[in-house]
């Protein structure tokens, strides 16, 4: 049936969901140049500059505006105008890498560090993540990030025995789980699984992270493992998404091409496959060279790797 401006209702309503499409959309491109950082920190152009940026009209851009207000990423002050509040930080999925690391030149983080622990007998889906025997007891790591100040983000990381109890004298206060780890093992970090969940806070996370219950968090699950595929850290993080966004670079092979990856991609650059150099040398393409040392920490406490304090 074919409406005619006589039926009234049915064209009001198109109208109206085409304006609320146009608010989406340029609500869309402000969001992500507000996130990238294209805008800066400061003040927004005025409606009628942004409605011509945007090819939108004055009300989509007010309707815009309103749906980045309700996420919290701008303010409106009477006689000052419409600021950015919090643009985003961003986390890549495409690198394996610690939080200070992927802030780097964002300000300064710091961990809480709330928990830090042999447990005895951890969960039965912990133990066969990494691997664990029935009896093997593991390291529990709970940490608040802070950037800048603000909580940002709550982590949690299982480790084995063997490599978490030398973690555990690290400055966890001050450096990332997955830099202690290289330290401690003297071999790099190969791979990672990671699921990402969109979850509503709880009561404990809320509290913790300074948001209201049911806010929106990103829930992520990462199984990280060393070049050897020895599963080590078993994380279950919450990040704020009003202040986080993921970001990854990804790339279209056929099938057989990203199930066979080139020989020259299987590796990290030669310089990025260095141990550490407060480390015994480990060579992280002899991948026995990491089950030595396991065998060394579980013979002769005094091979151990050395306190952060050099003791």
């Amino acid at each position: 049936m074919t409406h005619t401006q006589a039926d009234g209702p049915p064209i009001c309503q198109a109208t109206s969901r085409s304006r609320s499409q146009r608010a989406r959309q340029a609500a869309d491109v402000l969001r992500q140049r507000i996130t990238s950082g294209a805008l800066g920190d400061g003040l927004l152009p005025d409606e009628g500059a942004l409605g011509a940026q945007l090819g939108a009209s004055r009300n989509a851009v007010r309707e815009a505006l309103d749906l980045l207000r309700s996420e919290g990423l701008i303010m409106r002050r009477r006689g000052v105008g419409t600021m950015i509040v919090m643009p985003k930080y961003g986390h890549g999925l495409d690198r394996l890498a610690g939080l200070a690391e992927m802030l780097t030149g964002y300000g300064t983080v710091t961990n809480d560090v709330r928990v830090a622990e042999v447990v005895t007998h951890p969960p039965p889906a912990i133990a066969e993540r990494l691997q664990l025997a029935n009896d093997a007891g593991a390291v529990r790591i709970e940490r608040l990030r802070r950037a800048n100040g603000s909580p940002l983000s709550l982590d949690t990381s299982y480790l084995p025995l063997d490599i978490g109890r030398h973690v555990l004298r690290g400055d966890l206060a001050g450096t990332d789980v997955f830099a202690l780890i290289e330290q401690a093992t003297g071999c790099l970090l190969g791979s990672a699984e990671v699921t990402v969940h969109a979850v509503a806070a709880d009561v404990d996370t809320a509290a913790l992270l300074e948001i209201e219950v049911g806010a929106p968090v990103f829930a992520i699950e990462r199984l990280t493992r060393l070049s050897d595929r020895r599963p080590v850290d078993a994380e279950s993080i919450h990040i704020r998404a009003d202040q986080l966004a993921l970001q990854a670079t990804v790339y279209r092979q056929p099938p057989a091409a990203s199930r066979q990856p080139p020989a020259a991609s299987r590796q990290p650059p030669a310089a990025s496959r260095q141990p550490p150099t407060n480390r015994p040398a480990v060579e992280s393409d002899e991948l026995t060279n990491c089950h030595l040392m396991y065998r060394i920490w579980s013979g002769a406490d005094d091979l151990a790797p050395a306190r952060p304090d050099g003791t």
